[in-house]
């Protein structure tokens, strides 16, 4: 195949923080090309080069054996290059298909043609097998998972020759991954290149054709996916071997310490335990989540809120880091102590110095890649922002945690620490509560897991009486 895209030793500079070191990069035509590392490594910088968001301070970029050089996105869109974003880049007031044909709405005289931006935006949701959303709802009101399947159909309203997709299946289930596949290869068949850039390997290697291995900022492999060794892969894009990626571990359940209430329920929780919650989009998981912490109304729990669940010994990590999970413009210690300061503080004065003391020895245990404890949290990697979301939650003394797809947007080896992280505090008597759309992840960590089905909790067994195939089952309503 022939070459569509060449990127030569692209550079980028951050004052000192050298984001990219001369990176290069070929994508044919008709081809999925895998861009692999751990966060930092330098992807979404290179993307954000690619995609007109910044400038490179050196390298050279040909697109279809010409020079390209984008501006801005508008202009990288108008050269056939769009961008699924993995930080949504929506905007919430406004409606479904408002948000898709945005940049490019049609007009007559002026005017937008509502009628064809609504015919243009029901034919690429129907594409993506999500044809009933209301395309008159804000999209503020629509779920993360929903909210990316819009932000990808943003991206192919404009029909591009060069398609980034970055982490496109962190919050969908696997039967919207396998429709989303379906996508990619008829994008394939009609010769639109595609640069994949994601965290599961697993998913990676059933969708590429080639590969890149990012690190620190340089180019340290790559090749043919079909001759490609995970371990491998592995070992590149984290400097090191990594054997298990889910901790071995002898439950030792106490007593129970918290009841998880829901239509279908209640599942009481023991000491020591991790029970997971599978789900199709929409199910209600998140949302079982958020009442029984008292961040949704809910007849069931009237008169709790966070601030009561916190003083209960209770903590939840939000499945959205950038508009809840944390305060980007404040630092990472700031952040890791947010739901501390009273004891930390007297009189609302906030002692720098001890918001630093606590923060970093989570730093050190989660491998969060910052300056100091003092660097502003937007300023991180979207995986780093999760671990500072994570170091909040393990700050506070909480006995009962309730995760929503905490290992969203992190690389492998990050994962292996969080995994082993939450094995540890349920090894320590905390109960953990797991909501995750990544089934393996479901399998590898938890002692039970219960699926929800139109917003009820409709079954709950030890993981060990489960199979993949048997839980998707009852998450669709079927029999064996």
């Amino acid at each position: 195949m022939s070459v569509r895209l060449r990127l030569c030793d692209i550079a980028k500079s951050y004052g000192a923080t050298r984001a990219l070191d001369g990176v290069s990069v070929e994508v044919a035509a008709g081809e999925v090309h895998a861009l692999i590392g751990e966060n930092g490594a330098g992807k979404s910088t290179l993307m954000k080069v690619l995609s007109g968001v910044i400038q490179p301070d050196a390298g050279t970029i040909e697109l279809e054996g010409k020079p390209y050089r984008p501006t801005d996105t508008l202009d990288a869109k108008m050269h056939g290059v769009a961008m699924i974003h993995q930080e949504l880049s929506l905007a919430p007031h406004l409606n479904a298909w408002e948000n898709i044909g945005l940049g490019g709405l049609p007009d007559r005289a002026g005017w937008i043609a509502r009628g064809e931006a609504r015919r243009r935006a029901q034919g690429v949701l129907a594409r993506l097998a999500h044809g009933h959303l209301d395309l008159e709802r804000p999209v503020g009101e629509f779920s993360i998972a929903e909210q990316q399947i819009i932000e990808i159909a943003r991206a192919l309203l404009s029909e591009p020759r060069v398609l980034i997709m970055d982490e496109p299946t962190s919050s969908l289930t696997q039967a919207y991954t396998k429709k989303l596949f379906e996508v990619i290869a008829q994008l394939r068949g009609q010769g639109v290149s595609i640069i994949y850039i994601s965290h599961f390997l697993e998913e990676v290697k059933n969708v590429a054709q080639r590969y890149t291995v990012l690190k620190d900022g340089r180019t340290v492999g790559g090749g043919a996916m079909a001759e490609a060794q995970q371990a491998e892969i592995v070992r590149l894009m984290v400097g090191r071997e990594v054997t298990d990626l889910y901790p071995r571990r002898t439950p030792r359940l106490g007593g129970t310490v918290f009841t998880l209430e829901g239509e279908g329920g209640p599942l009481a929780l023991r000491a020591g335990e991790i029970l997971g919650v599978a789900g199709l989009i929409g199910a209600g998981r998140t949302r079982l989540l958020r009442e029984n912490f008292g961040l949704a109304p809910s007849s069931r729990f009237a008169g709790l809120s966070p601030r009561r669940s916190w003083r209960a010994g209770r903590g939840f990590l939000s499945e959205d880091r950038k508009e809840e999970g944390l305060m980007l413009p404040l630092s990472l210690a700031e952040n890791t102590t947010l739901t501390k300061y009273g004891a930390l503080g007297r009189a609302g004065w906030l002692p720098a110095k001890k918001l630093a003391e606590a923060t970093q020895p989570w730093i050190e245990r989660l491998g969060i890649k910052a300056r100091s404890p003092n660097q502003a949290v937007g300023d991180l990697s979207g995986g780093n922002q999760q671990k500072v979301a994570m170091a909040r939650l393990l700050e506070h003394p909480a006995e009962v945690l309730l995760l929503d797809e905490p290992t969203r947007g992190i690389d492998v080896g990050s994962k292996a620490q969080i995994y082993t992280l939450i094995a540890q505090l349920a090894d320590a008597g905390k109960a953990v509560v797991l909501v995750s759309s990544y089934l393996p992840e479901l399998f590898g960590l938890c002692d039970r897991i219960a699926v929800m089905r139109r917003g009820t909790l409709v079954d709950c067994r030890d993981t060990t009486a489960w199979t993949e195939h048997g839980l998707m089952l009852a998450a669709v309503g079927a029999s064996e």
